[in-house]
């Protein structure tokens, strides 16, 4: 692994419509081949942190106000998102994740540099169906058809055709059954192992963040209120009550427990 971060986010503010703050002083890391997932709640500035590294925040209305992002030791800031795809930092978001009205075949036709050769783009998108091989007896159909799993196959099928150096997923589980994730999850470990990629998960269910990653920070309300290993995280008690729900089945928040003089991050 390298010494320098591959990703590198370094006191990062998100403001909407010049007013709203989604994100406040969020700094953290991602190393070459780790797998880093960012979890919090809904409305805790996840997304809005992905989207301003991914280079998708200004078609929200919104803008990084400052700090400082750099990939493989260069600024991303004022990059337009197909930039920084071709840079090797590819995003699998939450919304809009295939084109419904084309084929599982024309999805993953579309994407990759126009740089690339005819036989280079037919290796890797054989590839995509190599990776996932549901997707190969899928080609001719709808994407709008598929269901929700399979809708997540393509786009991370299609995501890795781009030939990521870090992939980047928002919300890898939302609206899926446990066995679906669980089935997406083994398969992105194991492509992460094949082909040396580095991820970074955006999640809210705190079991599979936790599953998956080798390093998690915690949001809440746009800030950073917690980071650790999987496991350091899992045996705090206050990570416990907090995020975990290990509080006689309620869910105590973050500034509920600073408040009553709990830690505000962990390592």
């Amino acid at each position: 692994m390298s010494e320098q971060p591959l990703l590198k986010v370094d006191s990062l503010e998100v403001t909407y419509k010049k007013a709203i703050i989604a994100v406040q002083d969020v700094s953290f890391h991602v190393a070459e081949q780790q797998v880093v997932s960012i979890l919090g709640a809904n409305g805790a500035g996840k997304t809005s942190t992905l989207r301003a590294i991914t280079g998708f925040i200004p078609l929200d209305r919104a803008r990084v106000r400052r700090g400082a992002i750099t990939f493989c030791g260069t600024s991303l800031l004022g990059l337009l998102p197909h930039q920084i795809t071709s840079a090797g930092l590819v995003l699998v978001s939450e919304r809009d994740k295939v084109f419904p009205n084309l084929s599982v075949s024309e999805n993953i036709a579309a994407v990759g540099p126009s740089r690339w050769s005819a036989s280079n783009r037919a290796r890797r998108e054989e590839l995509a169906y190599t990776y996932f091989p549901r997707l190969a007896h899928l080609r001719r159909k709808e994407a709008g058809l598929l269901s929700g799993g399979e809708r997540q196959m393509l786009a991370i099928a299609a995501a890795i055709v781009c030939g990521p150096r870090l992939l980047a997923i928002d919300e890898l589980s939302l609206g899926l059954a446990p066995i679906v994730v669980q089935e997406l999850a083994e398969r992105l470990l194991e492509i992460r192992r094949e082909i040396k990629l580095t991820l970074l998960l955006v999640e809210q269910s705190a079991g599979l963040a936790m599953r998956m990653a080798d390093y998690v920070y915690v949001l809440e309300n746009g800030r950073l209120a917690a980071q650790g290993t999987p496991k350091a995280l899992a045996e705090n008690a206050d990570v416990q009550r907090i995020y975990l729900g290990a509080n006689n089945g309620t869910r105590k928040s973050y500034r509920d427990c600073r408040a009553a003089g709990g830690v505000s991050s962990w390592s």
